[in-house]
């Protein structure tokens, strides 16, 4: 059994996820093929991800689609692109209909050696503060860390989170898409030239 086929068997999180306000069943979305030039490191599917089996399958896709200045066809090229989030199951909703935390038993099961696969990535988005902690070992709030984004490019991009929610942090960072976008879109074009 590959690696891929092991993470989407997984069923570590069903009684954890039998008690979330979805009271839904694991569903893994594993995304990556070892030969892929950019990974994609994001927090945990969400609920149209979990419906459809397959990443950003929603607006923040767009959204994240649109900073990376690539198409579909290339985003969800398997050999281009590894999409890799903390947490491979949508984790679900507490009662109030947030979104819940991406479990720590994921990464703590699968993230060694999903890297260690992933060893020809030569460029990395690194998208909120789970992945940030874990990939940059942070301990800095999302903000400050994509302020400092120069310090880990090129081949590391900390970036927020690509929700429309965050529209207006969007609009308070101007910098954000006349400094950094510019600079990712450039280096993408060349991680997959």
């Amino acid at each position: 059994m590959s690696l891929i086929e092991e993470i989407q068997a997984c069923r570590l999180c069903t009684d954890r996820f039998a008690h979330t306000a979805t009271a839904h069943i694991p569903r893994p979305v594993a995304w990556f093929r070892p030969d892929a030039r950019i990974l994609v490191v994001g927090q945990a599917p969400g609920a149209r991800v979990h419906e459809s089996g397959r990443p950003f399958t929603d607006r923040s896709g767009d959204r994240l689609r649109e900073w990376m200045g690539v198409q579909n066809a290339v985003f969800y090229d398997r050999s281009r692109i590894a999409i890799v989030p903390m947490a491979f199951c949508f984790p679900g909703y507490n009662a109030k209909g947030s979104d819940l935390p991406p479990p720590p038993i994921c990464a703590k099961t699968w993230r060694s050696d999903v890297m260690e696969t992933l060893a020809d990535v030569s460029l990395t988005l690194v998208i909120g503060g789970y992945a940030q902690k874990w990939h940059l070992g942070t301990k800095t709030g999302v903000t400050d860390t994509v302020a400092q984004w120069r310090r880990f490019a090129p081949h590391v991009y900390p970036l927020p989170h690509p929700s429309w929610r965050n529209t207006a942090w969007l609009k308070k960072h101007p910098w954000f898409a006349e400094e950094l976008l510019p600079s990712l879109q450039a280096r993408i074009k060349e991680a997959l030239a």
